[in-house]
């Protein structure tokens, strides 16, 4: 009963027998009522009939005196033949002009001498002499009823039609129901087995789009799904990489670490300064390694602290041209800060504005040659301002360039990660900014240099 396809189908089944049962009483009750008014009318009876058979009486006598004689000696002509569809006359109620009643054919209950309803009045068959109005004929009375054993026989083969196209609609409703339902649960089913089989680590498995495309609202959900599982499965393949890549950036410090201290042991390498010096700086290549993973962790999941404040973008790239000022003139570049007169003002985390700007010059170092040019920019564009670090370097390949955020890529994999990095700066970058609400791009052409550009939100 908790399918949703038996709750349809019921639903359906209850709402064709509802429609049919009230349709059918509807039908056999206003036939019923219509074909008795019909049998009833004045205008079926009176007609050809009692009502000519009082015009004369009144044209000969002057008076209603004696119209109980008159409609008695015709009244052989007035009965229904043996087996034919004519209805039974009803009774007839004659009044004089004025409404007053002088003529009641109902018997035991008469009303000689009373008037009128104002309602028998309007429904009663005038009678005209001269062109004067000289009484009222009223068929039926309060008991009769018109029907006789052909008509009942007639509306009881109307009622028992009716209630057997009733039954014959409902069925109709059940059919219907049921395959709508089917229709409407099936795409549903289909969209269950899809996420059951998800949860199930079973990452390739997707939604047939074409299972579900008759029914816009399922179709919906199961895009979603198939979104939502595009985006887990690819977090699952960062996560295994990611866990790859760590180890093996992991295992080369530590290789290093341990060949050294084992050639320690073994006499090989003297205990001197300057093999200490050397584990020394694996040392810290290995925990700037871990640091970095860790931050990257952090602002992928949206939970580096961010002091967010109005900051001077002009005073935050002085400040970092400052800090690279030196390590620039070591290594015969060109560092220049180009920023408007006017003051822009960002909303984002100072500390966080200078760890992108420190990686990108730092990027931007190693791979601009002696000679070159690094030029540290900012605009406002709209609501946004635009940063970018901009270089005569090498460039960067087209086949690159989708990469270069992403962890532990290079694309000169000749580097080693003491004179390259540790691969995670720019993917630090990229989250640090998201992470304040902005974008981070980049444009390269090769041999052309590069400019690495992020937005932030305008105070």
């Amino acid at each position: 009963m908790n399918r949703l396809w038996v709750r349809l189908t019921l639903a359906f089944l209850l709402v064709a027998l509802l429609v049919a049962g009230f349709a059918a009483a509807a039908i056999a009750w206003s036939a019923s009522r219509q074909f008795r008014g019909y049998l009833a009318q004045p205008g079926v009876f009176a007609r050809g009939g009692p009502l000519d058979i009082l015009e004369a009486h009144y044209e000969t006598y002057g008076t209603w005196a004696g119209v109980a004689d008159s409609l008695r000696s015709v009244r052989p002509r007035l009965r229904r033949p043996a087996n034919a569809f004519v209805p039974r006359r009803p009774p007839l109620l004659l009044a004089d002009a004025r409404g007053a009643i002088v003529y009641d054919e109902a018997g035991g209950r008469s009303r000689l001498g009373r008037t009128l309803t104002a309602f028998e009045m309007d429904n009663a068959q005038p009678i005209v002499v001269d062109g004067a109005v000289v009484g009222y004929l009223l068929a039926g009375s309060l008991d009769f009823d018109p029907l006789g054993p052909l008509e009942r026989r007639f509306l009881g083969d109307l009622q028992r039609s009716v209630v057997f196209i009733a039954f014959a609609a409902a069925a109709l409703g059940l059919i219907v129901g049921l395959f709508v339902s089917r229709t409407l649960s099936r795409p549903l089913a289909t969209v269950a087995r899809a996420a059951h089989a998800f949860a199930g680590r079973d990452w390739s498995q997707r939604v047939p789009l074409k299972d579900t495309a008759h029914v816009a609202e399922v179709s919906e959900v199961a895009q979603a799904l198939n979104h939502m599982a595009d985006s887990l499965q690819q977090a699952e393949i960062q996560r295994r990489n990611l866990m790859a890549d760590v180890a093996h950036e992991l295992r080369t410090p530590l290789a290093v670490i341990q060949g050294s201290l084992r050639a320690l042991l073994d006499g090989v390498h003297p205990l001197e300064m300057k093999e200490i010096a050397l584990l020394y700086d694996e040392t810290r290549l290995l925990s700037r390694l871990v640091e970095d993973v860790r931050e990257l962790a952090l602002a992928e999941a949206r939970q580096l602290p961010m002091a967010m404040q109005d900051v001077d973008v002009g005073s935050a790239l002085r400040a970092a041209g400052a800090r690279f000022s030196a390590a620039a003139d070591a290594q015969g570049l060109t560092l220049t800060v180009s920023v408007p007169e006017e003051r822009l003002l960002a909303r984002a985390d100072p500390d966080r504005i200078a760890q992108v700007l420190h990686n990108l010059i730092s990027n931007a170092f190693r791979h601009t040659p002696a000679g070159g040019r690094v030029v540290l920019s900012a605009q406002a564009q709209g609501g946004h301002i635009r940063l970018s670090v901009r270089d005569t370097g090498e460039g960067i390949a087209p086949h690159d360039l989708p990469h270069v955020f992403d962890r532990f890529y290079r694309s000169d994999k000749s580097r080693t990660r003491s004179s390259g990095g540790s691969g995670l700066g720019l993917a630090i970058a990229k989250s640090l900014v998201e992470n304040m609400g902005g974008r981070i791009g980049v444009e390269s052409q090769p041999g052309q240099g590069s400019e690495f550009w992020f937005t932030l939100l305008r105070a």
